[in-house]
């Protein structure tokens, strides 16, 4: 039997969970939990994503370099190991997250920290090494993204709601510049074709399988919005708009 390259972690079934992060469901506030959308993008308007090896890359750094301790990136895609980067999980985990898209020229990331501190080490880390992969392969110097991250915390579980929405309807971009504008029945088929975009974590709650995101670690009518309708429905009511039948 041939054996499999060792990627720093322990097997998925062994791996540790974040603890849920309290809410009160009657008052729709949050409490002592800590949502952020967490953003950027390419300095003057640069694209940051032209092929689909920058897609999978950045993917898997989001799996990758979740860990309080992780091998040097770059290794990781070296010879046969890369075909096992999904199989396993970190020991310790910086952030739990909830929800992904990114676009060509943006990303957008739904987290929780899982440590102290987990947010900014995980940002940091995911972009300094796509910074050095994408310059190394496009032979670019200078800065690759506008700043250092732009992050929103959730106040309230409709805000929550409408951050997650927001990373899985963002694709919608890419059919509509102004789909935020469009009228309701366009709306409805931008958002089903954001739903189908591949570079979304929405593919994982429809099917079930997280492969990136930890639904458990986020409060569970998260993971019921599996649909197109349902998404439009949590972005909507956060803007005091309706979706019309």
């Amino acid at each position: 039997m041939k054996k499999r390259p060792k990627v720093g972690f322990v097997p998925q079934n062994r791996e540790r969970r974040a603890k849920v992060p309290l809410h009160d469901l009657k008052t729709g506030s949050l409490e002592g939990a800590e949502y952020y959308l967490l953003s950027n993008f390419g300095a003057e308007k640069r694209t940051i994503f032209s092929a689909q090896q920058d897609y999978d890359r950045f993917e898997a750094y989001l799996h990758l370099l979740n860990a309080h301790e992780s091998p040097r990136a770059s290794n990781l895609f070296v010879g046969e190991r890369a075909q096992y980067i999904f199989e396993s999980r970190p020991a310790e985990r910086l952030v739990a997250i909830g929800a992904y898209s990114f676009t060509p020229k943006s990303f957008l990331i739904l987290a929780t920290p899982a440590i102290r501190g987990g947010i900014g080490r995980f940002m940091q880390k995911l972009q300094t090494a796509y910074s050095m992969y994408f310059n190394k392969k496009y032979a670019h110097a200078g800065r690759l993204f506008h700043g250092p991250y732009i992050s929103e915390k959730a106040q309230t579980e409709k805000h929550l709601k409408y951050l997650f929405a927001r990373t899985h309807l963002a694709p919608a971009q890419l059919f509509n510049d102004e789909w935020e504008n469009a009228n309701p029945l366009e709306l409805r088929s931008l958002a089903a074709k954001a739903c189908a975009y591949r570079y979304s974590s929405i593919g994982e709650y429809v099917s079930g399988t997280s492969r990136i995101t930890e639904p458990e670690a986020f409060p569970k009518f998260l993971s019921r919005a599996k649909s197109p309708d349902q998404l439009l429905q949590f972005w909507m009511q956060y803007r005091g708009l309706k979706l019309r039948t």
